[in-house]
């Protein structure tokens, strides 16, 4: 099999608000699938060092938001 075939799949899950920020923020850079825009925000994320990569650990998975909301509360460590 060839290194880089993809062999894996990952399921997620977003509600309205977050998949059309997602899909506003693929269609401005002209990208051909939402696989395609979240391997790039992966990749993103996973380079990012110093003040802006924070460490969170020990939270639930309704702590973890894309967008922020009034009421939510606050992943642990934070």
């Amino acid at each position: 099999m060839p290194p880089n075939k993809r062999t894996y799949r990952l399921q997620i899950m977003l509600n309205a608000e977050e998949l059309a920020v997602l899909d506003a923020w693929r269609f401005e850079r002209r990208m051909p699938t939402r696989s395609d825009a979240v391997r790039e925000l992966f990749r993103r994320g996973l380079t990012m060092t110093g003040d802006d990569a924070d460490t969170v650990g020990g939270g639930r998975s309704v702590d973890f938001r894309v967008l922020p909301t009034r009421n939510a509360p606050k992943p642990k460590g934070r």
